[in-house]
């Protein structure tokens, strides 16, 4: 741990009288911001089909790259990539276990392309050499091993045509060219059978493929209401099974089996307080075996006898939450990863037949023994009597007693997760320890737009971004400071994407709610976001335009323009601090640029840090640890808590200091580097 002696309340200035940081935090060792957002030692871990080889993810040249190694002799590792710029954004094994794919864009422009390493021989090709595409993985088989299906968007940057792909030569031969269709399923033979299309309520419709002809009138359709919850989600290996998670004619998704041939339906699984999450299928036949629902936390039910051995096995060695993050093809050998939340996450190597469960990697070892916190979950009653799923973590040695109430008010952080259709969950959370960490109160609150718990939950958001949804933050808020966990003007808003739309949001409509904000990403217009959303999403505008507004018509325009946070910016009063990545396709960069410039016309000053090389979030540690490092130092004088000298943080990333740098310690005379 970082032996330097940590910032308090007492050596910051400008700190909010009304809130400093807890007294026995500053007992508690300063976590280096490069242990908690440097490259992990090894992630990622997964078995070879054939349970002969393992991989992972460890950095080489600070850039994380893909090892394999035996599964008998780990220590034999090799490294089979050679990347050096950006990490890949994920990895799996060919069907055949003879290669390994993985997928890269450039710079954070989501343009992903595939690419293939040969196992035996090293060479790496790259599968879909094209500009400007983002692949799409639609299909792998268990019996076809040696080729996958995969939508390219290199012909129409909206619509995804579907290609096989021979993984041995590269070979592409079309399969559909796609003029109008939002995605496609296939079955174990790589046959496609089903195709989704937006449709003019909001909702989907679903059509059945034959003999590669898409039907002419749907099998299924949803309107908006369940268009986020209802989903087709893929066939048993014969194809005679379709599963459904599906929530028409009731609130949450329940989990459904229908028979193909004649349509019948039968229910599985449901849970009146949330939907049916992921499941796990029998490798052969590829019948559901178990299924988790996730409320406050994740829990998981078996429906085979063997499936719920492995899982009591499981938890009797386990501390906290685990999963199956890869298995063998004939299912007896999986890679479990395990979260206990107040330790660094470990993997192990299950080996079902022998019942013995091996180390694999631990991903972050230099967190053993550091003062990681426990999360609460917590279930809130939002003004209107809605439940908002809410996850607080408190600073070290605040809470004595461990009941998730700190012996004293504390400064607190408002984290909002990005989406708004996603949601937060319970377990180990990199943001949660790093603020805890620095004398803070970390609350994560799933507002009305969060996904998995029912629909009516998602729906309640519709039109409501400036108003009830964050009015649930506020709720949140309020309700903590009448437990005493945090007190008035002493809590900070922070977020990624609509968390950063919420920061802006709070700060330019409710400028007397938080005491300064962090925003990521987020957009400031929602006019000219939804003008420069990504091509391959415009198929779904209809969507965007129901549950934001519709910038088509004068009254929607009007709307929308009033939820912009730009249109108030001159009513922002407390500091912000402004992350952007320059190639973001989500939220341009003009979204950062425009309420700038307006809060400098306005001599409102604000902090704005932007990454050359980055998209939609940081995702090389250099620049993820140099914006943290930005961030804790402009929250400590405004919370009161303490803060890791930023040093050389920013110089060591391509962090470019476009305005502000004099409104936070230790940015000098770096803007505009």
């Amino acid at each position: 741990m970082n032996s330097e002696k940590p910032m308090t309340a007492a050596n910051t200035t400008s700190a909010t009288a009304a809130n400093t940081a807890a007294t026995p935090v500053a007992d508690a060792a300063l976590i280096p911001r490069e242990a908690l957002f440097g490259n992990p030692v090894k992630s990622g871990g997964e078995i070879s089909p054939d349970g002969k080889w393992l991989s992972w993810m460890a950095p080489w040249q600070d850039t994380l790259n893909i090892f394999v190694a035996p599964v008998d002799d780990p220590a034999a590792a090799r490294r089979i990539t050679s990347i050096t710029d950006r990490p890949p954004a994920g990895y799996i094994w060919a069907p055949d276990g003879k290669s390994i794919l993985y997928v890269q864009d450039k710079g954070g422009d989501e343009n992903f392309l595939l690419y293939g390493v040969d196992l035996a021989s090293g060479k790496e090709t790259k599968l879909t050499p094209f500009d400007k595409t983002r692949v799409q993985l639609l299909g792998a088989s268990t019996v076809i091993k040696d080729k996958v299906l995969v939508g390219l968007n290199n012909r129409n940057p909206q619509f995804h045509d579907v290609y096989l792909l021979d993984l041995n030569t590269g070979k592409l031969t079309e399969v559909l060219q796609n003029d109008g269709y939002a995605g496609f399923m296939a079955d174990n033979n790589l046959k496609l059978r089903m195709a989704t299309r937006p449709n003019a309520e909001g909702g989907t419709d679903f059509f059945s493929i034959s003999d590669g002809k898409i039907a002419d009138t749907p099998v299924e359709s949803t309107t908006l209401d369940d268009a986020l919850t209802t989903s087709p989600a893929g066939f048993t290996t014969d194809g005679k099974t379709l599963y459904w998670i599906d929530s028409r004619g009731r609130d949450t998704a329940a989990l459904y089996a229908q028979d193909v041939a004649t349509g019948k339906r039968t229910l599985i699984a449901e849970n009146p307080k949330a939907d049916i999450g992921g499941t796990l299928r029998d490798s052969k036949t590829g019948v559901v075996e178990a299924y988790s629902v996730n409320y406050l936390t994740r829990e998981w039910t078996a429906l085979d006898p063997e499936m719920k051995a492995s899982f009591d096995f499981l938890r009797s060695k386990l501390k906290g939450d685990f999963g199956v993050q890869s298995s063998t093809d004939d299912d007896a050998v999986w890679v479990v990863w395990n979260d206990p939340v107040t330790s660094p996450s470990r993997t192990y190597i299950y080996d079902r037949k022998a019942g013995t469960l091996t180390d694999f990697y631990t991903t972050r070892p230099e967190l053993e023994g550091a003062p990681l916190q426990p999360m609460h979950p917590l279930a809130i009653k939002a003004r209107d009597g809605l439940t908002l799923v809410s996850y607080l973590t408190l600073p070290p040695g605040s809470d004595p007693d461990g009941n998730g109430i700190p012996d004293k008010p504390v400064p607190m952080v408002m984290l909002v997760h990005g989406g708004p259709w996603a949601r937060d969950t319970y377990g180990y959370n990199t943001t949660h320890q790093w603020l805890a960490n620095r004398g803070y109160a970390v609350m994560s609150v799933n507002y009305r737009g969060s996904t998995g718990f029912g629909k009516n939950f998602i729906n309640a958001g519709n039109l409501k971004w400036r108003t009830a949804m964050q009015d649930d933050l506020e709720d949140a808020k309020e309700w903590a400071i009448k437990q005493g966990i945090t007190s008035q003007g002493g809590v900070a808003i922070m977020g990624g994407s609509y968390g950063g739309y919420a920061t802006l949001a709070n700060l330019a409509f409710y400028p007397e709610r938080f005491a300064c904000g962090v925003d990521i990403v987020g957009p400031s217009n929602l006019e000219t976001l939804l003008k420069t959303i990504p091509p391959y999403w415009k198929p779904i505008i209809q969507q965007f335009h129901d549950r934001m507004g519709n910038p088509t018509t004068p009254e929607g325009l009007a709307a929308i323009k009033a939820d912009s946070p730009l249109y108030s910016a001159d009513k922002i009063k407390k500091p912000l601090l402004i992350g952007q990545g320059a190639n973001d396709p989500r939220v341009n960069k003009a979204e950062s640029d425009q309420i700038v410039a307006a809060m400098e016309k306005a001599q409102i000053p604000v902090t704005y840090v932007l990454f050359p090389d980055e998209g939609h979030g940081f995702r090389k540690p250099d620049n993820n640890i140099a914006f943290n490092a930005v961030a804790e130092n402009f929250l400590a004088p405004c919370l009161g808590g303490r803060a890791q000298p930023i040093g050389d943080a920013v110089k060591d990333s391509t962090a470019e200091i476009i305005a502000g740098s004099q409104f936070v310690k230790g940015l000098g005379s770096t803007e505009g580097s």
